[in-house]
């Protein structure tokens, strides 16, 4: 494949948000009264871009919803510092907008906080969770806590530097570890589709996220996916948020952080099985055998 190929996306829509913006959003119908997924992106990512290898096994047997996060792709854009909790209310008025009483939110790394806040904030919305490379905290170690405070050191010294030499960084490393996809060209458009200050502000965010307070409240079924040689989001982090809620189910996947591009084979079985946990329809059984 060239490095110029784009994969196959579900359909793609703008929906203007009242009061919020115009975000960018993949919707697949699937089945009629199929369960809704909504799929939460991680962080300087798109919706595209984190769950293209994941829609062929979904989009036949789930209504399917992927929207672009404020800041992030082609996401809101507005003068308000992001917030996980505006990102999340995000999430509550596109299902709104699409007519979409009640769903899953599926969450990707970034995703994971953000699917926990749409539970925490409109626990009527939401029927079940799947967390994928992510936890309820990110700021615990020493070297954590060294890391995030650094950030806004680091923004400004972004701020400082050419837009060129940023996307000469991203075009390299797009190029060195996703060339094996064939879409090298393709995810560096995808990566420069953000506002770089939004995405230092989510960093920030992450870093003074933690949902230990109420994280053991969480009532709907819940699926864990812990990526057992994950680089930035500590496997044993992911582990405990499996257990600080109540019968979550964990699933493991034998990979990295980046495992949706990198190894998409083992992210998407497993979570095929952690949607058919979360959302317990009759037809996941046929997903499973899909994805196996």
């Amino acid at each position: 494949m060239s490095g110029h190929t784009s994969p196959a996306l579900p359909n793609v829509r703008e929906v203007v948000l009242p009061g919020r913006g115009t975000t960018l959003a993949h919707e697949s119908k699937g089945p009629p009264q199929a369960p809704t997924l909504m799929l939460l992106h991680g962080l300087g990512a798109t919706a595209s871009l984190n769950w293209f290898t994941s829609f062929p096994a979904l989009e036949d047997d789930f209504h399917v919803v992927a929207p672009d996060h404020r800041g992030h792709g082609r996401g809101i854009r507005n003068a308000t510092p992001f917030t996980l909790e505006d990102a999340a209310d995000d999430v509550v008025a596109l299902a709104d907008e699409l007519g979409i009483e009640r769903f899953v939110a599926v969450g990707y790394s970034m995703g994971g906080p953000i699917a926990q806040l749409v539970w925490r904030r409109h626990r009527e919305r939401v029927t079940g969770l799947v967390m994928c490379a992510t936890a309820y905290r990110f700021r615990a170690t020493p070297v954590e806590h060294l890391m995030f405070a650094a950030l806004p050191a680091v923004a400004l010294a972004r701020r400082l530097l050419p837009e060129a030499l940023a996307r000469h960084v991203i075009t390299n490393v797009a190029r060195a570890r996703l060339s094996e996809t064939g879409f090298a060209d393709w995810v560096r458009r995808e990566l420069l589709r953000r506002d770089p200050r939004a995405v230092w502000q989510a960093a920030a965010a992450l870093g003074g996220y933690s949902a230990a307070p109420w994280i053991g409240e969480i009532d709907v079924p819940t699926s864990v996916l812990v990526h057992t040689r994950d680089q930035l989001v500590p496997p044993a982090r992911q582990a405990e948020l499996a257990a600080a809620i109540p019968g979550a189910v964990t699933h493991f996947v034998d990979a990295d952080h980046f495992a949706v591009v990198r190894d998409p084979d083992a992210f998407v079985r497993a979570l095929v099985r952690g949607v058919h946990h979360a959302a317990s329809t009759p037809a996941s059984a046929q997903l499973v055998r899909k994805a196996s």
